[in-house]
């Protein structure tokens, strides 16, 4: 079946620019000015701007943690996640220590086939390092998974300092590079048990246990081990002003360094920890934690300037009742929120209208930066003859309502409750098919596992 879009414009990460796009089945066909196509089904854009689906590199669904079991998984993780105009999720297969990378990537695939409602790719947690995982680097890229992800924090899956050096020269010997999420972890655990110590034991004590500098710290770490490594690394969901400055100081001494942070340390501050309902402050709870308005500021410009090159959610959901599970305790709160329904409306809504960035950036930011450093690009990411059809169709003129009311992914409340978007996301298009029209989704579990390649 062949699709004529008519009337818009079509986004990329260099501008925007009047163009028709011709779908043929499953890609794109033909993109130019006045296409004529008389066989073609014409789809009327008028008004509306046309953007590569987006890309979520950094999902959580169906994963065991703080003993019990993320809201979302695959089924209803890949609905909000297409409902919000993100037509690949990278998300991360977890083996536990003492179990093969193989074991992991198996476990992960029979929780997302044939469950997935838009297409799906996974990164390769590494928790552990000796002979069996070494060899086993070869194994993951022939599977199309080159990106990796390491822990600085949490004892279930941090990697000490020796073996976090070692997976990053091996992984450079293949061109693969980790993500790694960077906290100091005994400073944090000391900050807990006075805490602890001190009987405040609400969410207000969360951010406390988490300060900037642990952040900065572990990156600035992370990062001189990675320059003598000589490898390539990934910040994931990096939320402060210090951080960036690690970052900045990296790139001047020549290294390569990328960075990803979440809609929530751009939109949310440290202030909904302090609120003394439990339920309200503990739903906010995720590692790293809600920063200061500065941060958010500083943020934002290193986005429009080029220092933060994707913009992930870390989407990791629980309900209110899984999140009670921490009163009395903030360290058994569940940490994560649902992000991947909201996001890319969230970034045209309080980024592109506000004047923060331009609608080419948001391309770059979230699908054509990520399918390039992914290895999906030029299949996804981009508008182009030969590529995959997944459109995304956004009215810049309409306005929306985020509510938990009415969003698809299985949890009881929203982040941003209550926000009025300026622009909607009217149209989903994954591989030339009509997936959601006007917030209905239209189609089943059809997504597709995509190898990647760097």
């Amino acid at each position: 079946m062949k699709r004529l879009f008519q009337g818009g414009r079509v986004v990329s990460g260099s501008g925007v620019a009047a163009l028709d796009v011709l779908v043929n089945g499953e890609t794109v066909e033909a993109v130019g000015p006045h296409l004529s196509c008389p066989e073609a089904e014409t789809v009327d854009v008028t008004g509306k701007l046309l953007f590569p689906g987006f890309i979520d590199a950094h999902t959580h669904f169906d994963l065991d943690v703080c003993n019990t079991t993320t809201a979302d998984d695959f089924a209803t993780g890949t609905r909000a996640a297409l409902r919000g105009g993100t037509t690949l999720v990278i998300d991360f297969a977890c083996p536990n220590k003492g179990e093969t990378l193989q074991y992991g990537l198996d476990l992960w695939h029979k929780k997302a086939d044939g469950k997935s409602s838009c297409d799906y790719g996974f990164h390769m947690t590494i928790d552990d390092w000796n002979d069996g995982i070494c060899r086993e680097i070869p194994q993951m890229l022939e599977a199309g998974i080159p990106t990796f992800k390491m822990y600085m924090t949490y004892p279930a899956m941090m990697i000490g300092d020796r073996d976090l050096f070692l997976a990053l020269e091996e992984l450079r010997k293949y061109g693969a590079f980790a993500g790694v999420h960077c906290e100091n972890a005994g400073v944090i655990d000391a900050l807990i048990a006075q805490k602890k110590a001190a009987g405040e034991v609400s969410p207000a004590s969360h951010p406390a246990t988490r300060p900037n500098a642990l952040e900065a710290e572990a990156v600035g770490s992370l990062l001189r081990m990675a320059q003598v490594a000589g490898a390539p690394v990934m910040i994931v969901h990096l939320s402060t002003k210090e951080a960036l400055e690690e970052v900045r100081a990296a790139r001047a001494r020549g290294q390569t360094v990328y960075v990803e942070t979440c809609p929530q340390y751009l939109l949310l501050d440290r202030s909904y920890y302090e609120n003394p309902n439990y339920s309200q402050a503990a739903r906010y709870v995720c590692a790293p934690p809600l920063r200061e308005k500065a941060d958010q500021e500083a943020l934002w410009a290193a986005l429009a300037d080029g220092t933060i090159q994707t913009i992930s959610t870390d989407h990791c959901s629980f309900t209110l009742a899984q999140k009670d599970a921490g009163k009395g305790d903030f360290t058994q709160i569940p940490g994560g929120l649902p992000g991947v329904e909201s996001r890319g409306i969230l970034l045209w809504s309080e980024g592109v209208a506000r004047g923060r960035i331009d609608a080419a950036r948001m391309c770059a930011l979230l699908s054509e930066t990520p399918a390039k450093l992914y290895g999906a690009y030029p299949r996804k990411g981009v508008i182009a003859p030969g590529s995959d059809a997944d459109i995304v169709v956004l009215d810049p003129e309409a306005r929306g309502l985020l509510t938990a009311a009415d969003q698809a992914a299985n949890v009881d409340y929203c982040p941003y409750e209550g926000w009025v978007t300026q622009g909607v996301i009217d149209q989903v298009y994954l591989r030339g098919q009509l997936a959601v029209a006007h917030g209905q989704i239209l189609t089943g579990p059809m997504g597709q596992y995509i190898p990647r390649k760097l």
